[in-house]
């Protein structure tokens, strides 16, 4: 059987459980051909394990027959961060001068969950594995970036 050919791949960020036909999703989809009520049925569907809300990474795939396929990854490291901060808000913000001003602390214990779960992403993805220690490092200079002091003790 021959494969359907591409017709795009779109990313998108959604909250769990919570798609709707709004007009981020509608301008994405809708000059795809896409039906989008039947995206947001599926996404709803196979996010309903998540927290509601929680902003989740999709990988969209478009065909020419108008059929469509996506996967849903976790969130970005930098929501994770914010949320072991404590800057879950719309309004909070990390620094806007990361060195010179500390927006929040993470503790180290906080930043190993976090690689736990990116690494565990990557190994059902069928990347590389990268070993936990280079994955921890990673998400520490991300926290630094972002304005976040990262707590030993």
């Amino acid at each position: 059987m021959a494969s359907k050919a591409v017709k795009a791949v779109v990313r998108l960020i959604v909250p769990a459980a919570q798609a709707k036909p709004s007009p981020q999703i509608g301008q994405a989809l809708g000059s795809l051909g896409v039906n989008m009520m039947q995206f947001c049925k599926d996404f709803n569907a196979k996010t309903v394990s998540f927290k509601d809300g929680i902003p989740l990474r999709v990988q969209l795939t478009a065909r020419q027959d108008s059929s469509f396929d996506f996967e849903v990854s976790s969130p970005r490291t930098s929501w994770f961060l914010k949320q072991a901060a404590g800057l879950g808000g719309e309004e909070d913000k990390a620094s806007s001068t990361p060195g010179y001003a500390v927006a929040g602390q993470v503790h180290i214990k906080q930043i190993y969950e976090i690689a736990r779960i990116k690494q565990s992403e990557m190994e059902g993805n069928g990347a590389r594995i990268q070993p936990l220690d280079s994955v921890c490092k990673s998400i520490m200079g991300t926290a630094k970036s972002m304005g976040l002091a990262v707590v030993r003790d």
